[in-house]
Parts: C-alpha cells; sequence; structure tokens
C-alpha cells in the first residue's frame, strides 16, 4: 500500500543539467530505507520513503545524491515526436514513417518502412495505438510458447503503460507487459514475457525461480537484461 504525500505549495525541485526537475515523495508501509531513482523520462526524482522518515530528509537525500543523479539524467534521450520522416525503432529495427493524408489510416509496414495515411492531426496516438495492437499480438505469442514450456494454463495478458517497470504478474494469475517493449529486439522482450510466466509458479526471485526462466528461456537472459539496462529509456523517446 503506497500513500502519496501531498506535496508542498512549492513543489521541491532539483537542478540537472541546468533543468529545473521535480522530487516526488510517495510513502510505502514496507519500506525499511529511502529510495531514490530518477523516471525513465527524466520528468521527476522519485523518492520512497518510510512511514517514520522526514520529507526534508528525502528531500536532502536527493540533493546528496545530485550528481548521480545528474549522470543518469544526461543519459535520457532526448524526446521526439514520431512523425513523418522520422525514425522510430520496431522489433529492434528503425523503421521510417512516412505520411501521406491519401494512405489508409492504418499503418503498413514493409522493409524498413511504416506507412499512413489519414489526417495530420492525431497521428502519433495513430502509431502508438497501432504499436499497441502489434505488441499485445506479440506477448500473447511469447506467453503460449512459455506457459507450455512451463506446462501451465493461458492466463490473460493485459497492456501497460508504467514508467518504471516492464512486467508485472499478479495474485490473480493476470500479467501485464509494458507495450514499449515492441520497439526493443525479440529477445528482449520474449526474456520479459518469460520472467512472467515464471512468476506463475515462483512469486519471488529464489533459486527456483531463475532454474524454472532459465529452463523455459530459449536464450541469453545476462544479454536481455543487460540491454534493458542499458538501453530501456530509449524506448521512451518517441512515445514519452
Amino acid at each position: 500500500m503506497i500513500d502519496w504525500l501531498k506535496r508542498p505549495r512549492a513543489t521541491p525541485e532539483i537542478n540537472l543539467g541546468g533543468i529545473a526537475v521535480p522530487i516526488v515523495l510517495r510513502r510505502h508501509r514496507t519500506a525499511k530505507r529511502l529510495t531514490l531513482r530518477l523516471a525513465p523520462d527524466g520528468s521527476e526524482v522519485r523518492i520512497t520513503l518510510p512511514n517514520w522518515a522526514h520529507q526534508d530528509e528525502a528531500i536532502a537525500f536527493a540533493h546528496a545524491r545530485h550528481e548521480w543523479l545528474a549522470e543518469q539524467h544526461a543519459k535520457v534521450p532526448q524526446r521526439s515526436a514520431a512523425g513523418p520522416g522520422s525514425d522510430i525503432c520496431y522489433r529492434g529495427e528503425p523503421h521510417r514513417i512516412e505520411w501521406d493524408e491519401k494512405n489508409p489510416r492504418r499503418p503498413t509496414i514493409a522493409e524498413g518502412v511504416i506507412r499512413l495515411g489519414g489526417p495530420s492531426t492525431g497521428l502519433e496516438e495513430r502509431l502508438r495505438r497501432w504499436l499497441e495492437r502489434e505488441s499485445l499480438a506479440l506477448f500473447e505469442r511469447d506467453m503460449a510458447d512459455y506457459v507450455d514450456a512451463a506446462a501451465l494454463d493461458p492466463v490473460p495478458v493485459a497492456l501497460s503503460r508504467a514508467q518504471k517497470r516492464w512486467g508485472s504478474c499478479s495474485e490473480r494469475a493476470r500479467i501485464r507487459l509494458n507495450w514499449r517493449l515492441i520497439q526493443a529486439p525479440d529477445f528482449v522482450r520474449r526474456s520479459v514475457v518469460a520472467h512472467e510466466v515464471a512468476h506463475l509458479v515462483h512469486f519471488d526471485h529464489s533459486p527456483a525461480f531463475y532454474a524454472l526462466l532459465k529452463d523455459i528461456y530459449e536464450s541469453d537472459l545476462a544479454l536481455a537484461d543487460r540491454w534493458l539496462k542499458e538501453q530501456g529509456r530509449t524506448l521512451y523517446a518517441s512515445f514519452g
């Protein structure tokens, strides 16, 4: 259970590379210490704090980690709108967006090009919805592979627009996966799906969990994890 703190009249901020970035605080009843992270899109600094901690202490903690935060903020890809002539990644490969009002509104993809038509207004949102549909179809196929490998029954799959999680598995055996993974290479996307399927059996990160994950996933887990750690933020550049 997380309780968000009411922001004071003057929202706490920290200057990162000449940009005033808000510091957002939240309490978590099970937290035992202060934890700090930068939002994947660099829009805010997030601090989780225990119930006993004072918000002034949390803000001071952020400023004490200024150098680290500034380094992380500098690594965040600059936001670039997805529009005619720009590139977006699809399954790990860059694709050029070609728009012509006379083309069908529904995007088509071939030979490194995504073509679509309709009005120019709402173009980015149409692209997002198309990518979400594409990602759901891939997730469902991935899921079928891994529940079969783990000798499990299929479970519902839903999309997520989370800012800090690639996937989650609920106690009701429902898996949610971040649609932005459609932009990542296949082996990276599939590693996240396999991870969540393994959680259907082991709701922890025990040795038994990793043994099952290694058994059902066909590629290099360390390589996939490293890609997400080093390149994951790039998946937020085109659509925020």
